[in-house]
């Protein structure tokens, strides 16, 4: 039996068959995130680009994958990177461990990432994609030695489990999965205490998707969970692994999400923080 299981502190989860974990998923590194900063907002904050790559680099070891699985937005610049994101990127792939292949499913910030990613390895190539059970095509290549594997925003399904970024409607094998996973949202909740002060914090939202947003899109309407004789796949919405990244406010009225089958497609999801502590439903918070 497959099942995703988060990692206690860390925005981040392990696939586990049996057990055993075979791959990490994370979503929204966001690498460059800084340079962004400052370019678009003139806010200048140290590059944390170290920190992120130390802390993926120790999480995959730990655990002891040879897959990572990254939910889109690996980079931050909307179109051509700048030197220091690439640069960033780069390092990144070199320190990864020997074995390691990665699964990047294209989130609205990576672009076209893989006519820069594959200028050293001479470019990525088309691959069948019936193996990964997946409505888009596939590209593959390497990046300082790390086998790159891209999907399409749509999403991949591997091992039962549905993967996409959550900026545009999922495809239709990722629905038929028992777990589909998203990022893109960055779900945080806004804390307070009871003397007035608050604070926001990452966290992960869990749940069954409601099947009212998915009924009128014909993409979908013989999917046998839409009539409710199959239960309705698991969600779940990973925080953003770049912890300077704000987010979507998920307790707080009025918010708007990005997904566009959220909030209607998860009515009675629940938040939990990064070290496991259930918030409960995440609309009573």
């Amino acid at each position: 039996m497959v099942r995703l299981e988060p990692i206690p502190d860390e925005a981040a989860a392990l696939v586990l068959e049996d057990g055993t974990a075979n791959a990490l998923v994370i979503a929204d590194y966001h690498a460059g995130y800084e340079v962004g900063l400052r370019y678009d907002r003139g806010v200048d904050v140290p590059s944390r680009a170290l920190d992120r790559r130390e802390r993926l680099r120790r999480l995959v070891m730990d655990a002891g994958v040879d897959h990572l699985i990254v939910l889109g937005d690996l980079m931050h610049a909307i179109g051509d990177p700048g030197g220091a994101e690439r640069g960033e990127l780069e390092v990144l792939f070199e320190s990864l461990p020997a074995g390691l292949v990665v699964t990047l499913v294209r989130g609205n910030h990576d672009g076209a990432i893989e006519t820069w990613l594959g200028t050293d390895t001479g470019g990525f190539d088309a691959v069948d994609s019936s193996e990964t059970n997946t409505d888009a095509p596939l590209l593959e290549g390497e990046l300082g030695g790390t086998p790159l594997r891209i999907t399409d925003g749509t999403g991949i399904t591997l091992d039962s489990i549905g993967y996409c970024h959550g900026h545009t409607w999922p495809a239709r094998s990722v629905l038929e999965a028992d777990i589909v996973c998203i990022g893109h949202e960055h779900p945080s909740v806004r804390l307070e205490d009871e003397v007035g002060g608050s604070r926001i914090e990452r966290a992960w939202l869990r749940g069954r998707l409601d099947p009212a947003p998915f009924r009128p899109r014909p993409d979908y309407h013989d999917l046998a969970w839409l009539d409710g004789t199959e239960p309705a796949p698991r969600l779940v919405v990973v925080p953003a692994f770049n912890d300077l990244a704000g987010g979507t406010w998920i307790n707080e009225q009025g918010q708007s999400f990005l997904t566009p089958f959220l909030p209607a497609g998860l009515t009675d999801g629940e938040a939990y923080l990064l070290d496991g502590t259930r918030l409960g439903p995440y609309q009573r918070i």
